[in-house]
C-alpha cells in the first residue's frame, strides 16, 4: 500500500530509519532500532542515534533532509518535470534516491534495487545533456527513471564515468562524477571553477579533482565526487558527508551569514569539535576564507562547507568545491558570504579586521597575519604557472584575465598590510 507521507532512509540495503511528514508539511525522523543496535552511524550532528523520534514540530530532522535538495530555478524545473508538488517532502520522495552523502530516500513500499544498472550516454545524448543543462526526469520508464538529488542552486547532473565512458545512474543507483554546466547569464562559469580551484590545489589547498571538458561547443565542468570510493570489485561506494548547514542546523535559506546563518567563528568551532584531526583541518579552513578573499570567490557559504564520514570511522573536513572567482562575473554581488572581522567588503579588510576574526576564532592574530600573507604571496608566484598549465590542457581563455586582475589586485593588497 503506497503511503504519501512516509519514505525510508537507507544505506545500502540497511534501513536506517523512517521519515514521515505532518498535516502541514513538516518533516520527522525516527531511527530503526536494529540501525542504532548494530553499530550504524549518526546521519548528522543535528541527529544523534536514539530511540526518541525527531519530531516534526522542532523542525531538526526537516532541516537536515530539505538541506538535500536543489535550491531556485533548479528546483523549479525538477517539479515542472515531474510535474509534481513544489514541496520538500514531494522531491525527497521523487529525487532522493542519490544524494551528497551515504544514504538513500525511497518509499516505503520500494525496496532498493538489487542491482545497480546504468543508461549509456554517447556523444549525441551527452550534447542533449550538456545543452539542456541536466537529465529529463520524464525521458525514462518510471521503473528506471533517475532519482537524483544535488543541493545547490546551479544546474548539474550526477554520472558515472568508467573507462572514459559516460553513464546517467537509473534509478538509485550511485554516481562516480558531478557535470556543472554553463548558465545562460554566466557561460564562463566552468572554465572559472576549473580554473579557480587548480589555483587553489596550487598553494596546496585540498580541493575536489576538476576538469574542463566541452560538446558541441560547449563546455562543462567534471568534478570527481569527493563522498564516492571506487572498492576491489570496481564498483562504487558512497561515503556519507553533511554540509555545514546541516551539522548546525541551519535551513538552506540561511546558508550566507547576512540571512541569519552561520558565522566563520562558528564554522570553525564545528571542524574543532568534529574533526579527528582538528589541526590540519582548521588550519585549512582559514586558508580557505584567506583564499576566497584573495582569489575573488565571494559565494563561499555554509553548504559550500562539508564533513566527510571515513569508512575508518574519522571524520575530516571535506575537500573544497565551488571555488570561483565571482568578482570576475559580472552582476555578481562582491560581498562576502563570511564576513572578516564584520567587513563583508574585500576591498576594504584591513589588518584589524583579520585580527578581530583571529580573536573570533580564538586563533593569534600573528598565526593569522603570517597564513594571509604566506597565501598571498603563494598565490602571486602560482598564478601565471596556473594559466599555463589551464591553456596547454585547454588552449587560450582570454576571460582569465579577469581573474588574474582580481587576484593580483587582492593580494597586492594584502601583502601591504
Amino acid at each position: 500500500m503506497i503511503d504519501p507521507d512516509a519514505l525510508n532512509v537507507w544505506f545500502q540495503d540497511r534501513l536506517v530509519g523512517y521519515l514521515w511528514r505532518n498535516p502541514v508539511g513538516t518533516i520527522g525522523f525516527r531511527y530503526e532500532p536494529d540501525w542504532i543496535n548494530t553499530g550504524g552511524f549518526a546521519v548528522s550532528r543535528t541527529l544523534p542515534l536514539s530511540t526518541e523520534d525527531f519530531s516534526a514540530e522542532d523542525s531538526l530532522a526537516h532541516r537536515f533532509f530539505a538541506n538535500l535538495l536543489p535550491e531556485g530555478s533548479v528546483r523549479d524545473h525538477v517539479v515542472r518535470d515531474l510535474k509534481i508538488s513544489n514541496t520538500d517532502f514531494d522531491l525527497l520522495r521523487a529525487i532522493g534516491g542519490e544524494c551528497a552523502g551515504a544514504i538513500s530516500l525511497l518509499p516505503v513500499e520500494r525496496n532498493p534495487s538489487a542491482g545497480r544498472s546504468y543508461h549509456p550516454l554517447p556523444d549525441k545524448e551527452l550534447a542533449e545533456l550538456v545543452t539542456r543543462r541536466g537529465p529529463i526526469h520524464t525521458a525514462w520508464p518510471e521503473a528506471k527513471r533517475p532519482r537524483l538529488s544535488l543541493a545547490g542552486a546551479q544546474d548539474k547532473c550526477p554520472v558515472l564515468i568508467r573507462d572514459g565512458h559516460y553513464f546517467l545512474p537509473e534509478s538509485e543507483a550511485p554516481s562516480s562524477h558531478i557535470l556543472k554546466f554553463e548558465l545562460v547569464d554566466y557561460h564562463h562559469l566552468p572554465a572559472y571553477e576549473t580554473f579557480t580551484s587548480w589555483l587553489a590545489r596550487q598553494i596546496g589547498l585540498p580541493v575536489v579533482n576538476i576538469e574542463l571538458h566541452s560538446i558541441e561547443k560547449r563546455f562543462y565542468a567534471q568534478i570527481e565526487r569527493y563522498d564516492r570510493v571506487w572498492d576491489e570489485r570496481g564498483e562504487v561506494q558512497r561515503l556519507h558527508q553533511e554540509d555545514f548547514c546541516q551539522a548546525l542546523g541551519y535551513g538552506h535559506e540561511k546558508k550566507y551569514q547576512d540571512a541569519g546563518g552561520p558565522t566563520f567563528a562558528d564554522c570553525y568551532r564545528l571542524v574543532q569539535d568534529a574533526s579527528t584531526d582538528p589541526v590540519i583541518d582548521t588550519q585549512n579552513l582559514l586558508r580557505w576564507q584567506i583564499f576566497n578573499v584573495l582569489a575573488g570567490n565571494s559565494d563561499g557559504h555554509a553548504k559550500n562547507l562539508s564533513l566527510l564520514y571515513l569508512q575508518n570511522g574519522g571524520i575530516r573536513l571535506a575537500p573544497f568545491y565551488d571555488l570561483v572567482c565571482t568578482r570576475a562575473i559580472e552582476r555578481i554581488d562582491y560581498h562576502l558570504a563570511f564576513d572578516v572581522g564584520g567587513q563583508r567588503d574585500p576591498g576594504q579588510i584591513i589588518t584589524k579586521h583579520w585580527d578581530t576574526l583571529a580573536g573570533q576564532c580564538d586563533v593569534g592574530s600573528r598565526f593569522l597575519g603570517r597564513l594571509l600573507q604566506e597565501t598571498a604571496a603563494s598565490l602571486l608566484e602560482q598564478l601565471d604557472q596556473t594559466r599555463k598549465l589551464f591553456e596547454t590542457q585547454y588552449g587560450d581563455y582570454p576571460s582569465l584575465q579577469r581573474i588574474e586582475r582580481v587576484v593580483t589586485q587582492q593580494c597586492h593588497r594584502a601583502t601591504r598590510l
